[in-house]
Order: structure tokens, then C-alpha cells, then sequence
């Protein structure tokens, strides 16, 4: 049996569970193998993961997603890799049920970024994927002989589905290209440093926390549990001696049905199963049972070494040791956890302190073959911020009242320097900055209005197309949720939505007003955003504040112009508005929003409201939409929008005219006037 010696080791994703005991255990046992570790860090990643192998002089880590071509391209020529073992991937199936098209990104793209470099590099002698047993669907109860590797693939959830999808591609890049590729599916592991979405951490956490162990369903449905240390010892064997194109499984026939684990467990705290054990409502779907033929494994010489008590017992052992390993895991230990897939979550170093407040990630140099430890600060250092905003428009209205609210509310926030159409200068704030979020307040909405769009034409649309499309697209790599501000002056009133009926214009309507390139503009890259599921897109119209003072405030400009129409329009009161959408941003949510208040409200009875409140004396002069049309260079949107998704979502969000005096002219009342 010829072994395969490799030089030059990438292994995705070994700041994760399986993956950082396999990178150990070869650091330990190879002193020869170069390891190179990249991971992006996600919530369920820890860098103390790999304390065994800080001081190692053949480790190196590098802080990275496998979904970016280039630092994948780059690390493999400047490195000289000639081995990859990807672990990296989503794998919590209570979260594919939620959130099912970031398993398609990480699992599939990802993979399919991987491979795509393999080929054009040219240098790969090997590239182990790892896969996992749910690709083969359930089995069935009463089968005596589990899946081989030539078993069709039936995959039953989303998560399982993704990985079939990457398996498909690494087979086809074998057959195709060449590629000297080698898939691994595995039964579950337990074990140290597992993150406690999964079943065993989680019940062993609960239990050392008095509180129920939930089960999904009536609990019948069966496990085979593999120890974290025999499986490590599995990728090792299969590394020197797996054969190229082949699969193995990695398994074991000892299975357990769920409810027996959550027995098992309590035993060893001393505390009554029948107290302890809570039934709760299953997955959409459950497979009943996963089992496996790991004869062809076993002929390569590997065997499973741990039996059940004692790894259970050595799992147990660990996490009584270190219950702070995970920091606040309490979303973690819910029936079923839903936990938020973006960036943000506490990067954990190896002297157990965060990330440092500069936002620098300790890289390794050209020519170092070891990671370069972060410096090293008190374990009474402040923890990294939940959340970080990075906000585009510094010297815009909303964007300073953003930074405002969030000075307000106490969450660090930062001005990106960048310009929106220039990428690198994007990624340099992202890198430097590393925010939870992106707020987008730039753009150009003309000086003083949309006339001056129309002679600025290429200005217009490098700012509102191209540089928002650069900065989604920029946010999306980064997978960074984008809370764009948008307008609402695509719209107006049409035969379908005739003025004073009451009837707005909703989130998925087209838009219909195209009078201006200022609205073209924005009706253009809303459209386009829609392909891009990491944005929230809020349409503003008609911005008002309690700032009578500011010049872009819709109330400043027709209290001073000579004349004004006296048309029904939504309206934005951004006193109200503006800090819903920091609590947007803290829901997660994506998609396009009317950003206004319900109702509607005319010129006219916003001036009647001035008069009353402010000043007595005030008067103005009305004109036809025909008589504006003279003074104006291009028309302007009226329009009443249906306000009725974001009420829904906030209950308390007033009616315009109501939001009107609360915000705006109640707290600037200069007159005895009371409404």
C-alpha cells in the first residue's frame, strides 16, 4: 500500500470542532507537515481551539472565507499547497431550515471556489472532502448492513442536501480536471470544543445548568456517535493511505437512540431522566436513522478506538472544565436554536482575550511558518462590541443622524472614508473597521434637488448605481448585512392607485415614475439589489425632522418657497424612523421596505400645522402642478406608499400626521396652540 507524504497542508474550517482536532493531532504527529489553517471564524468557530498547537513552528492561521477566489488563489501559490482537507461548511440542520441559502453559499460555493483554484493552480496532490453521512438520507429501521460508499444519495434537509450538491462538484472536477479528490462521510462526532448547537454539549450544558434537556419528537430516532480523537485518527489514515477517486465512510455500528443519550446524561449528573427530559415539537423533518458500512476504512487499518462511556464520560469531564469556553451560548441551548449567520461574534484567541479594538486579525508573515499571537491584554480587557456600524454618509443629513443616534443608544459605530464606487477603498474600511453591519446614507440627491441630477448625469449615476452596487456587492463577499437608504420618489400615482384612494403602492409594486434620472437612477439599482439577499433596501420619501433648521428637512424648504403645490404625499419623520432601522438591522431583516409612516399628508396641512405651532403670521401661496412644471427642470414624484409590512413589524409606529406632532412641531411649539 503506497502512503502519501504531503508538504503543505490547508485544512479549512480547523478553528471549528472535527477539523481543529485533526489539525493537532498532524501538527503533533508530523513536525514535517507544513499545517495552514484558514477560517472566517463564524459563531460556531474558536481560535482556542487550537491552543495545542500555538507554539508550533509548522502552524499557521490565516482569518478568511473559502468563498473569496482570490485569498483562496493567493494562499495556495504563496504557501505552496499541495494538500487540502476541507472541513469548512455550515452543518447545524435546525439552522438549514431557516436559513437554508447560506448552507448553498458556504457549502457549495465555497466547495466550488476550492476546487476552481485547485485547477487553475495545478499543484494539488491531494483534495480531501469532507462530507457526512446524512447525503445517504435515512435508513432503514430494520437493515442489518449500513450504507456503502456506492449508495445512492438521498438526501432529506437542506443541510444534507448542500453537501450532496458539493460532492457532485468535487467528483466532477476529478472526472473532469483530474483532480486527485478523496470524499469522507461521516457519523456524528462528539467530543472537547464542541460548539452546544449540538446534541451532546447542549445536553451536558443544560444538565450542569438544572434545566431541562429537550428532545425533538418522541426521541426514537438513532445516532451512531463517533469520540472527536478516533475520528481525528480516521482523517489521518486517510490522508497517507486513502486511494484517489474513492470514498470512505467513517462510522461505527454501535448506535443510540437519542432519548438513551439524554439518559445517559443524566445518569452521570445524578438527576431523574423523567424529570429532566422534555419532549418538544420535531424538525419539519427528522431522519429516523443513520447507519453505516465502514468495512472499507477499516481496511485501510483504522478502527474506532473509544467506547461510549468513556468518551462520553471524557466529554463530560471537559465541559464541567471549561463552561465558559463558548462565552453566552443561551440561543444555543434553545429546542431549536436559530443562530445568526453573519459576522460580529466574539473571535476568541488563544489568550482567551478578543480581538483587538484596532481591528487587525493576526496574520502570519511572508515567510513565517506560525501564527502570530494577538498582544496580550488582562482577562478583565471590555469584550468586543455585539455590534459595530460602519456608515456611509458622513456629511449627509441621515448619515450624521445616524451617527448621532448610535453615539445615543451607546453602539460603536464608525464613517467609512471610502467612496462607494471605489472597491478597494470599500474593503480597506471593512478590514480596518469590522463592523456587525453597513449603513448606507451616501449618494447623490441633487444640489439643492433633483434638477441638478440632469446635468450631472454620469456624477448621478456613479454614486446611485454603480457605487451602491460596488458596496452591496462588497458587504455581500464579507457577508455583512447592507441597510440601504433608499427613495420612494420611484412611484406615482397611477389609475391603480388614484390620489386621496387611500390605496399606496407596496413593497413588490414596479415602479412607475421615471421623470427625473435622480429617480431612474434609484429605480435602477433597487431593482438590481434584489439579487443580493444580504440587503434591507429602505425607501425614504420626503424627509422630515425636528430640526426645522436644516436646509434637506422638507419643512425647511416649502415653509421658504414662494409658492407650493398642495398634493397628498408619504411622508419620512425620521425623529421616529431612523432608530427603527437600527432595530432592523439588529433583527436581521432583509428585503425592501417602504420607510415611511402611514398615511398621508399634504403640503398644505403640514403648512396649516407650521402656522399653528410656530408662527401665527405665517402664510404661503399655492400653485398648479402646470404652473410648477415652469419654475422646475424635471417633474417631481407624488405618491402615497403602503406603509402597512413595517407596521406590522413595529405596531407602534404612528400615523404621519400623528408622528408630525409628537416629533417635529410639539417639541419646536413656539405658539399657546394645542391640537
Amino acid at each position: 500500500m503506497t502512503v502519501f507524504t504531503p508538504k503543505n497542508i490547508l485544512i479549512t474550517g480547523a478553528a471549528g470542532f472535527i477539523a481543529s482536532h485533526v489539525a493537532n493531532r498532524l501538527i503533533r504527529n508530523h513536525p514535517d507537515y507544513k499545517i495552514v489553517v484558514l477560517d472566517k471564524l463564524d459563531y460556531c468557530s474558536n481560535l482556542k481551539n487550537l491552543l495545542p498547537s500555538q507554539s508550533s513552528p509548522n502552524f499557521k492561521f490565516v482569518k478568511g472565507d473559502i468563498g473569496s477566489a482570490d485569498l483562496v488563489n493567493y494562499l495556495l501559490i504563496t504557501e505552496s499547497i499541495d494538500t487540502i482537507m476541507h472541513f469548512a461548511a455550515q452543518t447545524h440542520v435546525d439552522n438549514s431550515f431557516g436559513n437554508s441559502f447560506e448552507f448553498t453559499k458556504n457549502n457549495i460555493y465555497g466547495t466550488h471556489v476550492l476546487l476552481e483554484a485547485c485547477k487553475v493552480t495545478g499543484q494539488i496532490r491531494r483534495f480531501i472532502h469532507v462530507s457526512t453521512d446524512e447525503v445517504y438520507g435515512e435508513t432503514e429501521q430494520d437493515a442489518i448492513v449500513g450504507n456503502h460508499e456506492a449508495s445512492q444519495l438521498l438526501p432529506t434537509n437542506p443541510y444534507s442536501a448542500t453537501k450532496a450538491g458539493a460532492e457532485m462538484l468535487v467528483m466532477a472536477y476529478g472526472r473532469s480536471y483530474g483532480l486527485p479528490v478523496i470524499t469522507t462521510r461521516g457519523n456524528n462526532v462528539y467530543g472537547p470544543n464542541q460548539f452546544p448547537e449540538k446534541l451532546i454539549p447542549k445536553f451536558i450544558l443544560l444538565a450542569m445548568r438544572g434545566k431541562p434537556l429537550p428532545i425533538h419528537g418522541d426521541g426514537s430516532n438513532v445516532r451512531s456517535y463517533l469520540y472527536c480523537e478516533d475520528v481525528a485518527e480516521a482523517f489521518e489514515v486517510i490522508l497517507q493511505k486513502g486511494e484517489v477517486g474513492h470514498v470512505y465512510n467513517i462510522g461505527t455500528k454501535k448506535e443510540r437512540r437519542v432519548i438513551d443519550v439524554a439518559r445517559d446524561i443524566c445518569k452521570h449528573f445524578s438527576v431523574d431522566p423523567e424529570k429532566s427530559i422534555k419532549f418538544v415539537e420535531n424538525r419539519p423533518f427528522n431522519d429516523q436513522r443513520y447507519f453505516l458500512d465502514d468495512q472499507k476504512l477499516k481496511n485501510l487499518g483504522w478502527s474506532e478506538r473509544t467506547t461510549w462511556e468513556v468518551g462520553l464520560k471524557k466529554t463530560m469531564d471537559w465541559y464541567m472544565s471549561n463552561p465558559d469556553w463558548w462565552g453566552e451560548v443561551a440561543g444555543a441551548l434553545l429546542p431549536h436554536p436559530r443562530m445568526l449567520m453573519m459576522p460580529g461574534g466574539t473571535e476568541r484567541h488563544f489568550n482567551g482575550a478578543d480581538i483587538s479594538s484596532s481591528g487587525q486579525t493576526p496574520f502570519s508573515s511572508a515567510g513565517d511558518t506560525q501564527m502570530v499571537v494577538p498582544v496580550s491584554k488582562s482577562s478583565t480587557s471590555p469584550r468586543k462590541p455585539s455590534l459595530k456600524f460602519l456608515i456611509y454618509g458622513r456629511t449627509g443629513w441621515i448619515g450624521g443622524l445616524l451617527g448621532k443616534l448610535c453615539e445615543k443608544q451607546g453602539i460603536p459605530y464608525e464613517y467609512g472614508r471610502g467612496r462607494l464606487e471605489n472597491r478597494s477603498s470599500l474593503l480597506a474600511d471593512i478590514q480596518n473597521i469590522r463592523p456587525t453591519h453597513v449603513f448606507n446614507a451616501a449618494g447623490v440627491t441633487g444640489r439643492p434637488n433633483a434638477d441638478w441630477c440632469e446635468s450631472h448625469k454620469t456624477e448621478t449615476i456613479r454614486a446611485n448605481v454603480a457605487g451602491i452596487l460596488t458596496l452591496a456587492d462588497v458587504c455581500r463577499e464579507h457577508r455583512l448585512l447592507l441597510m440601504n437608504f433608499a427613495s420612494g420618489c420611484i412611484f406615482e400615482y397611477d389609475a391603480g392607485h388614484p390620489e386621496g384612494s387611500g390605496i399606496g403602492f407596496k413593497e413588490e409594486d414596479k415602479p412607475n415614475f421615471t421623470g427625473s434620472l435622480y429617480s431612474k437612477t434609484k429605480a435602477m439599482v433597487e431593482e438590481l439589489l434584489k439579487e443580493y439577499d444580504n440587503v434591507c433596501t429602505l425607501r425614504v420619501r420626503m424627509s422630515i425632522s425636528s430640526d426645522l433648521n436644516n436646509p434637506r428637512n422638507f419643512i425647511y424648504k416649502i415653509s421658504r418657497y414662494n409658492k407650493v403645490v398642495n398634493i397628498p404625499n408619504s411622508m419620512t419623520i425620521l425623529d421616529e424612523l431612523l432608530p427603527i432601522s437600527i432595530e432592523m438591522a439588529k433583527r436581521n431583516l432583509r428585503g425592501i421596505w417602504n420607510f415611511t409612516n402611514p398615511g398621508v399628508v399634504s403640503h398644505n396641512e403640514i403648512l396649516e400645522m407650521y402656522k399653528n405651532y410656530m408662527d401665527p403670521n405665517f402664510k404661503w401661496v399655492n400653485f398648479t402642478l402646470e404652473e410648477q412644471a415652469k419654475v422646475i427642470v424635471v417633474p417631481r414624484s407624488n405618491n402615497e406608499m403602503d406603509a402597512s409590512k413595517l407596521k406590522k413589524e413595529f405596531p407602534d409606529l404612528l400615523p404621519i400626521k400623528e408622528s408630525l406632532i409628537k416629533y417635529v412641531f410639539e417639541p419646536n411649539k413656539k405658539t399657546g396652540y394645542s391640537a
